[in-house]
């Protein structure tokens, strides 16, 4: 059986950090980009990074470029999104998502195009201002 499972939400206070951790079983990292969405209270989910290991391509949302970094441990199959800098409007439940064969370029789409192959079960991110 495919897992992801998340890792490492919690409460923050705002200027704070967390770091996110994906870790897949039973697919190969360079099948796939991975990455994380996010829901927020009465808003729609949103792609928030993504890493596609084979080709070496990354995606962040504006909101987030230069506060969060994406990398993966491919000798542990796990993806990790170091949040820095926390505001208010990151608290969320972001779920790791993995979509086949695809770019990390085209991971903010892939959920609409119905391509997400996989999707972990949540961790709530809260930030207090």
């Amino acid at each position: 059986e495919v897992q992801l499972v998340e890792s490492g939400g919690g409460l923050v206070q705002a200027g704070g950090s967390l770091r996110l951790s994906c870790t897949a079983s039973g697919i190969s990292f360079r099948d796939y980009a991975i990455g994380w969405f996010r829901q927020a209270p009465g808003k729609e989910r949103e792609g928030v990074s993504g890493i596609s290991v084979g080709d070496g391509n990354i995606y962040y949302s504006e909101s987030v470029k230069g506060r969060f970094t994406i990398s993966s441990d491919n000798a542990k199959n796990t993806v990790y999104l170091q949040m820095n800098n926390l505001k208010s409007e990151d608290t969320a439940v972001y779920y790791c998502a993995a979509a086949g064969y695809i770019s990390a370029e085209g991971f903010p789409n892939a959920e609409s195009l119905g391509i997400i192959d996989y999707w972990g079960k949540g961790t709530l991110v809260t930030v207090s201002s």
